[in-house]
Order: structure tokens, then C-alpha cells, then sequence
């Protein structure tokens, strides 16, 4: 079959050159746009991935310090902590703001050896951190190393925000109290990858009050003393001032329980973990507040806590439900001590009603629905100063948060009831000493009675009464006068 050439349409003009050496460079032109695309996207992800702004960090840098102990030596490991040295006006008393707070993680220019501290024991494990028992080298005294034990509190790299809550609590100077457990230092350690973050804190033998209180019971003078010094430590977080009248940014604990709690006498405890306190600072928002979210243990959550209704206009709330957890903690204390009768062994506060690790569900049911609370045995009240005790426990853990005491006054009925005990202790001991003078007294008695028949024969030998009868008034007279 014959085709004819002119049925074909004949190809565009310039398409026998695009299939010569011109078309490399229309493809290279052409790719260009999206190489750039792509480059940019990539540096734009790296720079993100370098700079976030909630990428761990590593931990602030202390000064260089010589291995002698000397006032240098301490600077940032004294009684201010390691937060001396985070500006001269910190040093002076005056709360962190938020430029301290991103100088606490904001030590990629500082790179100093750690710490000399040794990690000896595990003493403690929580949902957050890992407690050991540690000896820091405090320098040498005549070729000899000295130690000191602390305790260092680990937190892996998942809790970073635990971890820098604790140190931006404790950056504060003055949350120092006695009732609250002193800061020493924060460190980061291990390499990039493998961060554990440390902090550095006082070390207390006795361990938790939950432990304490599972081994040993407590007398009536013990549990008074040992109750106002947990309610001495919250108030000091609650207030607005210190005890000598500087101003200080109340802080909420958020998760006070027997745990979290470390005994440093039998007649004395100090609040420990603030990795979920709050500092209620009156320029932050109701939002900042509302995102905290809902956080404490399960256990002993306030029931506007359980229910999602705290009022976060008011920052009295953050209070009231922290008063309300150490109602909880006063009454595992109350039911090991010896004044109530009959001891059980320990539990925590409704432990034979809920499981070992409750939920918020269950607790839900358990303290909204049922209104249910720790039970307390008449038993409990037969002794007076107890009762009171007992009354101002259920005082604290009242459905309605504005109907409960406050720490401040917590405070102040245990110190009245310190007080009277402290009385009875001294008369106690003046029994003893009015006994002694009653024995002196009737052993002089003693000697006088053996003495009067002399006296008696010798005074009547010298005295001329008349042997008649008749007594007249001149005898008389003379007898009265040689008396």
C-alpha cells in the first residue's frame, strides 16, 4: 500500500535540535528549583532539631574549685546551694525570674569536671527518679580524704522536665527551712545519649516516713512533734514571706505523701520532690495553670482534684488540696501511735479499701461518690489531747476546700498541743522533787521528836510550879514568862 509522505504531520520547528546536546542543560535549569526546595526544608529541619527550645541541655556550670575544702570550694555547694552562684542577686535572697530559668539549663558554653562523688547505695526508687545514697570527697586533711554522704537523686533523660522543675524550685533561696530538704547542687552526667541528670541533696539515714512509720510506732510526744514539723514545712511553701519577713513566691507541693517525706529525728520530717510543685507566681496566667494539668498520686488527690473542678483563678486551691494530702499523711502517723491503744501494723490511707496502686477511677468512686475517708475508732478520742489531733485531721480533709484549715493554723493548734505536752513534762519532773522534800521534811520531823524529851525535862526542871492545888496569878505569871 502506497502512503503517501505529505499524510504525516511534519515535526515543530526546534525539535530536531531538543534531541541534540541542549537538552542536559533545559534539564539541569529545570531541576534546579526543587533542589533548593529541598535544601532549604533540609537546614530549616536541622536548625530545628539544634535549637528547640525543649531540647535537654546540659546542666549549669560551677565554678572551678580547688580540692582542698575552702570557702571557694563551696561556693556553690554551701547552704544557698549551687544556686549562689547564679547571679549576685539571687545570692541575696530575691525570688528566680524567668531569665534565671534559662540560665539553669543553659550551659553549652561551660564544660567542668563533675562532682567527686561516689554512688554507693540504692536506697529509693520512684516514678520519676532513682535515689542513692553517695559519699562526696570534701577534700584531705593530713593525707587523708575526707567524705561527706549526700544523697543524689537520678533522673534519666525522659524526665529532663522533672529534673529542671526541681532545680528552678530550689533556685529559689528562700525556700530554705528546716522542714524542707537542702539543696546542695545539679549536675548532668554521662554522654550525649546516655544523660542521666542529677541533684545533689542533704542525706537523712532514717529514709521516708512511709518506711518509718512501717517499722516503728510512735509516742504521743513523738507524733505531736513530728506532725507540726511537716505542717511547719507546707506553711513555710504557702507563704508569702519567710519567717524573717522576706517576701518569697508561694509554692505548691502538688504530691505530699508519707514518701516523699524524709524523717530526720524521730521528732522531725522535711518535704522532699518538687518535680511537680508549682510556683504560684501572681503574674502567670490561668492558662499557665490550667496546663499544669492534673498531677499528684492517685491516692491522695483532693476530691476537687479527682473531679477536674479546682478553681484556677484562685491560688488558694493549690493550697487547700496540699493541706488536704497531709490530712492524709496525719492519720497514717495516728494510727502507729501508742496513745490510740491498740497499734496495727502500717498502711497507707485507705489501704483496705482500694487497691496497693489505685487509679483515679477508683479513687473517683471512693472519695466523690461514697465521700468516703480514712476511718478513725472512737478508740482514737478517748485520749484528749488525740481528740484534738482527730478534730483537726478531719478538719483538713473537708469535701469543701474553702472549709478547711490552713497550714498556718494546722501549725498552730500542734503547737499548742507541743506545748501542753511539754508542761506536763516538767511537772512530771517536779513530782519527783517535791516527793525528796517531803521525805526531808519528815525525816527533820523525826530528829525533833527524838530530841523533845530532853528539852522537855530540862525546860521543866527549870520552871518552879507550886505543887498545891491553887495555882495563884503570880506563879502563873512567872511560869509564862520563864516560857
Amino acid at each position: 500500500m502506497y502512503v503517501c509522505k505529505d499524510d504525516y504531520p511534519s515535526p515543530p520547528p526546534g525539535f530536531s535540535r531538543l534531541q541534540s546536546k541542549d537538552v542536559l542543560p533545559v534539564v539541569v535549569v529545570s531541576l534546579v528549583p526543587p533542589v533548593l526546595v529541598a535544601l532549604v526544608a533540609a537546614a530549616a529541619f536541622y536548625f530545628y532539631r539544634t535549637h528547640r527550645p525543649d531540647k535537654p541541655r546540659p546542666p549549669p556550670a560551677r565554678p572551678a574549685w580547688p580540692t582542698k575544702r575552702t570557702p571557694d570550694l563551696y561556693q556553690a555547694f554551701g547552704e544557698g546551694g549551687w544556686r549562689l552562684r547564679m547571679g549576685t542577686e539571687t545570692g541575696k535572697g530575691h525570688p528566680p525570674n524567668d531569665d534565671m530559668l534559662s540560665d539553669v539549663t543553659d550551659w553549652r558554653d561551660h564544660q567542668l569536671e563533675p562532682l567527686p562523688i561516689k554512688l554507693e547505695v540504692l536506697v529509693g526508687k520512684g516514678r520519676f527518679a532513682e535515689v542513692w545514697k553517695a559519699c562526696l570527697l570534701e577534700g584531705r586533711v593530713g593525707g587523708v580524704n575526707c567524705y561527706e554522704t549526700v544523697a543524689v537523686k537520678v533522673f534519666p533523660a525522659v524526665e529532663f522536665a522533672s529534673w529542671r522543675n526541681e532545680c528552678y524550685i530550689f533556685s529559689d533561696p528562700t525556700l530554705q527551712h528546716d522542714n524542707v530538704v537542702r539543696f546542695l547542687a545539679a549536675e548532668e552526667r554521662g554522654p550525649p545519649g546516655h544523660r542521666k541528670y542529677w541533684l545533689v541533696l542533704a542525706y537523712h539515714s532514717m529514709g521516708n516516713l512511709q518506711d518509718f512509720l512501717s517499722a516503728h510506732t510512735l509516742s504521743w510526744e513523738e507524733l505531736v512533734c513530728m506532725a507540726g514539723s511537716i505542717a511547719r514545712g507546707l506553711a513555710h511553701l504557702h507563704s508569702d514571706t519567710t519567717p524573717s519577713g522576706v517576701p518569697k513566691v508561694p509554692v505548691a507541693h502538688r504530691d505530699l505523701k508519707s514518701s516523699n517525706l524524709v524523717v530526720k529525728s524521730r521528732r522531725e520530717c522535711a518535704l522532699v520532690d518538687f518535680g511537680l510543685a508549682l510556683r504560684l507566681d501572681l503574674s502567670l496566667t490561668v492558662d499557665v495553670f490550667a496546663n499544669s494539668g492534673q498531677v499528684g498520686t492517685a491516692r491522695y488527690m483532693a476530691p476537687e482534684v479527682l473531679e477536674s473542678r479546682v478553681n484556677l483563678e484562685d491560688l488558694e486551691a493549690f493550697k487547700q488540696m496540699d493541706v488536704y494530702s497531709m490530712s492524709l499523711v496525719h492519720w497514717e502517723m495516728a494510727s502507729r501511735c501508742q496513745a490510740i491503744g491498740e497499734v496495727k501494723s502500717y498502711e497507707p490511707a485507705f489501704g483496705s479499701q482500694v487497691c496497693e496502686q489505685p487509679c483515679v477511677d477508683s479513687m473517683r468512686d471512693l472519695v466523690l461518690r461514697d465521700r468516703g475517708r480514712p476511718d478513725i475508732p472512737t478508740a482514737w478520742t478517748q485520749n484528749q489531747g488525740m481528740s484534738v489531733f482527730c478534730s483537726t485531721i478531719t478538719e483538713c480533709w473537708d469535701h469543701d476546700p474553702e472549709a478547711r484549715l490552713t497550714a498556718h493554723c494546722v501549725v498552730e493548734r500542734l503547737t499548742v498541743l507541743e506545748e501542753e505536752e511539754e508542761e506536763e513534762g516538767q511537772e512530771g519532773e517536779e513530782v519527783p522533787d517535791r516527793e525528796e522534800d517531803v521525805e526531808t521534811e519528815k525525816d527533820s520531823e523525826k530528829e525533833d521528836n527524838d530530841q523533845r524529851p530532853s528539852s522537855s525535862s530540862s525546860s521543866s526542871s527549870s520552871l518552879q510550879i507550886p505543887q498545891t492545888g491553887e495555882v495563884s496569878h503570880d506563879s502563873l505569871g512567872n511560869t509564862r514568862s520563864a516560857v
